[in-house]
C-alpha cells in the first residue's frame, strides 16, 4: 500500500463538486444536529440545568428578600417605630439574603465547570467526526477544495462552535428559566405592573427577528471570506519558493489585500448589523424601566378607581428589580443572536463536509481482493474528470504478471490519470479494469490498494522520524525490515550520516533533508509495503544521475516478479520495459518495446532521440 494517490494532472482535470459556502442551508436542521451532539452528554446537561435552576431560584429569592427588609426600614420613625424594633427582621433578612446569593454564586461556578466539559467534549466529537469523514472522502473532493479552505473549516469554524457552546448553552437555559421565574414573581407582586412590563417584549422580539435575518447572511459571507483568505495564505506559504523564484511577491500581496478587504467588509457588515441589537434593546429597556417605576410609585401612594390595591414601597422596589431581571435575559438572548448566527454559519460549513458522499459507500458489501499474480487489463476504458471532455479514450492495456509497462507521452496525455484509475481514486466512465480477471469496481477499494504501492513524483513525508516514515508503508514492520528496505532503496547510507540516524526527526514536510533524499525514503516506503503491483510516477525525476543509477538497480530487485507501471519523462530509464505505451491526447498511438518503437521511427523515436541529442 502506498501513500495517497497523485492529484489528477493535465488539462482535463475537472472542477469537482465545489461546496456552497455563500448561502446558508437549513438553520433548523443545523440546530437539531448540534442538539444531537449535545444529547450524547444528557446526564451532564441535566446537571447543568439543575444548577441553572438553583442559581436562578437563589437570585429570584434574594430579590424577594429585599421586600421585607425595605419595608422594615420604611417603618422606622413611623408611629414611634425605632430601629431596635425592626433590627431582628433586618438582620434575619440580610442573613437569608447572604445565604441565597452565596448559593447562587456556587451554582453559577458549578454550571460553568460542568458546561466547559460538555462543550469541549461535544466539539471534540464534532472534530473527530469531521476528520474521520475527511478520511473517507474521495480524492476528487480534495482536488476541488483548497487546503486552506478545509483547514479553516476544521479550525476556525469548529472553534466558533466551541465558543458558542461554552458561552451560550448555559446562558440560554439561564435566560429562559430566569424569564419564567421572574414573570411568576412579578405576577405575584402586581399583575398590572407585569402587563406594563410585558408590552415591550413583542417589540423587542420583532426587532431581534428582523435583524437576525441580515446578521445570518453577513456572518455566512464572513465565514466564507475567511476560508478564501486562509486558502490563499496556505497556498502562498507552501509555494513560497515559486513565489520568490518568479518574483511574484507583489501579486501575492495584491491578491491577499483583495481577499482581506473582502473579509473586512463582510465582518464589518455582520458586526455593525448585529451591533444594532444592543443599543436598541438598551433604549427600550430604559424606557420600560422608567414607565414601570412611575406606575409602581403611583400605585404605592394612590388607589386608582378602586381597582388597584395600594402597593407597599418594598414591593415596588422588588418589582423594579424583577423588571430589570426580566429585561436582562431578553437582552442576553438578543445579543447572543450575533454569536449564534456565526456559530450556525460555521456549523453548516462543517456539516457540509460531513454531508459529502463517502468514497466507500457500498464497499462493505463487496468482497475483498486477496493476493494477486498481477495480471492487469484495461478494457476499452473511457474517462473524464467531468462530463464535458474525455481524458482517456478507448484505452486497452494488457499487463501480464511480472511485466513492466511504461507510459510515456506529452504532459496532459493521460498518464497519471491511468494511475488514478488503477487505484480507483476515480472510476471509469465506461469500459472496465480487471486484476487477475476480477473487475476492480466489484471489490473493496482498500483491499485493492493494499495490493498496490505507489512512488510519486511529489513526495510527502510526515513530521515523524525517518524510521516511522519508512514504516508508514507497513505499520507492523520491524526495525530490521525498515533498514533492509532503506538499504535496497540506497537510502541507508545517507540515513546513517544523519544526526540521529533512523531516529532523526523530520520537520515540516521533511525540509531538513534534500529532495533527492526524500525521494529515496519514498521508494523505501514502497519497498517495505511488498506490493503485488507497483506504480512509479516519475519516481526518479527529482534525483541526480548518480543516485538515479543506484535507484534503478534497487528497482530491478523490487520490480522482479511484480507487475509494474512506470511513468517517466527520462526515457533512458525505461529501455528495459517489457512494453512501452505512447499516449497522445488520451489515446495510445504506439505500443511495443524499446527496440520495436525505435525501429518504428514514430513519436517515441522522436522523443527518445530528442532527449539523447539534448543530453
Amino acid at each position: 500500500m502506498g501513500p495517497r494517490g497523485p492529484r489528477p494532472g493535465g488539462p482535463g482535470r475537472g472542477p469537482g463538486p465545489a461546496m456552497n459556502t455563500e448561502k446558508a442551508k437549513n438553520s433548523k436542521g443545523t440546530i437539531l444536529r448540534l442538539l444531537k451532539y449535545l444529547a450524547r452528554f444528557k446526564g451532564s446537561l441535566a446537571l447543568v440545568i439543575f444548577l441553572v435552576c438553583l442559581s436562578t431560584v437563589a437570585n429570584l429569592g434574594g430579590t424577594y428578600c429585599l421586600r421585607p427588609i425595605i419595608n422594615a426600614i420604611g417603618k422606622i420613625g413611623v408611629g414611634g417605630v425605632t430601629f431596635a424594633d425592626v433590627r431582628g427582621d433586618i438582620i434575619s433578612g440580610l442573613i437569608l439574603l447572604l445565604i441565597l446569593y452565596f448559593l447562587g454564586a456556587l451554582a453559577n461556578w458549578g454550571q460553568s465547570y460542568v458546561l466547559a466539559s460538555v462543550s469541549q467534549n461535544t466539539v471534540k466529537v464534532i472534530r473527530m467526526d469531521m476528520f474521520e469523514k475527511m478520511e473517507k472522502l474521495p480524492l476528487k473532493f480534495f482536488d476541488s477544495n483548497t487546503h486552506g479552505e478545509l483547514m479553516s473549516r476544521a479550525t476556525n469554524d469548529v472553534e466558533t462552535i466551541s465558543q458558542t457552546l461554552s458561552m451560550s448553552v448555559a446562558q440560554i437555559f439561564s435566560s429562559v428559566i430566569t424569564l419564567i421565574g421572574t414573570l411568576v414573581m412579578m405576577l405575584i407582586l402586581s399583575i398590572p405592573l407585569t402587563v406594563v412590563t410585558l408590552i415591550i417584549v413583542p417589540i423587542m422580539l420583532f426587532l431581534t427577528r428582523t435583524i437576525a435575518k441580515y446578521t445570518r447572511r453577513y456572518y455566512s459571507r464572513q465565514q466564507a471570506s475567511l476560508g478564501e483568505m486562509n486558502g490563499h495564505i496556505e497556498e502562498i506559504v507552501t509555494g513560497e519558493y515559486a513565489v520568490k523564484v518568479f518574483c511574484r511577491e507583489k501579486e501575492a500581496e495584491d491578491k491577499f489585500d483583495v481577499l482581506s478587504e473582502g473579509y473586512y467588509k463582510n465582518a464589518v457588515r455582520a458586526q455593525v448589523v448585529s451591533g444594532v441589537v444592543a443599543p436598541l434593546m438598551g433604549m427600550f429597556n430604559n424606557l420600560n424601566y422608567a414607565v414601570t417605576a412611575f406606575m409602581g410609585g403611583y400605585f404605592a401612594v394612590v388607589r386608582l378607581f378602586g381597582v388597584f390595591a395600594t402597593m407597599d414601597i418594598g414591593s415596588v422596589a422588588a418589582f423594579l428589580n424583577y423588571s430589570n431581571m426580566f429585561s436582562r435575559p431578553v437582552n442576553e438572548l438578543a445579543n447572543m443572536f450575533s454569536q449564534f448566527q456565526s456559530a450556525l454559519a460555521g456549523a453548516e460549513r462543517v456539516f457540509a463536509i460531513m454531508d459529502e458522499p463517502n468514497e466507500y459507500i457500498g464497499d462493505a458489501e463487496k468482497p475483498e481482493l486477496g493476493p494477486v499474480k498481477g495480471e492487469v487489463v484495461l478494457d476499452h476504458v473511457n474517462f473524464g474528470y467531468d462530463d464535458s471532455r474525455l481524458i482517456l479514450k478507448d484505452i486497452c492495456i494488457h499487463a501480464k504478471p511480472g511485466e513492466t509497462i511504461a507510459l510515456v507521452g506529452p504532459t496532459g496525455a493521460g498518464k497519471t490519470t491511468i494511475v488514478n484509475l488503477l487505484t480507483r481514486f476515480y472510476d471509469v466512465n465506461s469500459g472496465k479494469i480487471t486484476v487477475d480477471g476480477v473487475d476492480i469496481s466489484t471489490v473493496q477499494k482498500d483491499s485493492l490498494r493494499k495490493r498496490i504501492a505507489i512512488v510519486l513524483q511529489d513526495t510527502h513525508m510526515f513530521s515523524e522520524t525517518v524510521r516511522e516514515n519508512i514504516r508508514y508503508g507497513k505499520l507492523d514492520a520491524g526495525d530490521d525490515d525498515v533498514e533492509n528496505a532503506a538499504y535496497l532503496a540506497n537510502a541507508h547510507e545517507f540515513i546513517e550520516r544523519l544526526h540521529d540516524g533512523y531516529d532523526t526527526m523530520l520537520n515540516d514536510d521533511a525540509s531538513n533533508i534534500s529532495q533527492g533524499q526524500r525521494q529515496l525514503l519514498s521508494i523505501a516506503r514502497a519497498m517495505i509495503a511488498d506490493p503485488d503491483i507497483l506504480i512509479l510516477d516519475e519516481a526518479t525525476s527529482s534525483v541526480d544521475t548518480r543516485t538515479e543509477l543506484k535507484i534503478q538497480e534497487a528497482m530491478k530487485n523490487l520490480m522482479y516478479g511484480r507487475t509494474s507501471f512506470v511513468i517517466a519523462h527520462r526515457l533512458s530509464t525505461i529501455r528495459e520495459a517489457d512494453k512501452i505505451l505512447v499516449l497522445v491526447d488520451g489515446r495510445i498511438v504506439e505500443e511495443g518495446n524499446h527496440k520495436e518503437l525505435i525501429a518504428l521511427d514514430g513519436m517515441y523515436a522522436k522523443l527518445y532521440n530528442g532527449q539523447f541529442e539534448n543530453s
